[in-house]
């Protein structure tokens, strides 16, 4: 996974050094995060968030996004919690294999959350925006976990979210999340996908890619 992330990391390299504070004027005081989260089904209130990863957005002297590091965590379902087989075949999850891992809901959100805070202080914004590929998807199950877990401190406005389904679906006619990184150049491994590091990865990279082009065209 760690050189995964490594290669990941290369798409977002800053042509100049990052601003402090330049995102939360980009974005009306939010930071944005992209989120993947893979799941026992369909439902936030009654199945699994079985892993969650992100990755916030920063901005460079050039005006142009690029990527802070990612998080990730595989989580343990919670106690009564749905899961349904086909969502398993889907993900390829293994929920018993030893090496995989996983925390607690709490301590999983904490994990991510975390950095996400820091990284909000610093660059002086008010709330993280969660951005994703069909984001209310995401979102809901982020707000239903940290409703189960009384977490008082989750970043994420509560509604507002970033879709790329929809920015895709504008700048390159596609809102299936693989061709839309075809459609903008963006390498992309089905067989790798449907892990929750790889998909905000590569949502991250398409973010980022229709904002700059958006930039470069002012």
């Amino acid at each position: 996974m760690d050189s995964f992330i490594e290669l990941e990391r290369e798409f977002s390299k800053p042509q100049g050094d990052i601003v402090e504070g330049a995102i939360a004027d980009r974005f009306r005081g939010y930071l944005p995060v992209v989120v993947d989260v893979e799941t026992g089904g369909f439902k936030s209130s009654t199945d699994a968030l079985l892993e969650i990863a992100a990755v916030p957005v920063l901005m460079d002297s050039n005006g142009e996004l690029v990527t802070s590091d990612l998080v990730e965590c595989n989580v343990e379902p919670f106690e009564g919690a749905n899961i349904e087989e086909s969502a398993l075949q889907f993900t390829g999850i293994n929920l018993n294999d030893p090496n995989r891992e996983a925390l607690p809901e709490a301590d999983a959100l904490r994990h991510i959350f975390q950095p996400i805070r820091r990284l909000m202080k610093t660059h002086n914004c008010k709330r993280a925006i969660l951005v994703a590929h069909n984001a209310h998807f995401d979102l809901g199950f982020v707000n239903a976990a940290s409703e189960r877990c009384d977490i008082k401190r989750n970043p994420f406005h509560p509604f507002s979210c970033f879709d790329t389904a929809t920015l895709a679906g504008l700048a390159y006619g596609q809102t299936v999340l693989a061709r839309a990184c075809e459609e903008a150049n963006i390498e992309f491994d089905s067989k790798a996908a449907h892990t929750a590091a790889y998909d905000t990865a590569k949502t991250a990279e398409l973010f980022c890619k229709i904002v700059n082009k958006w930039h470069r065209m002012q």
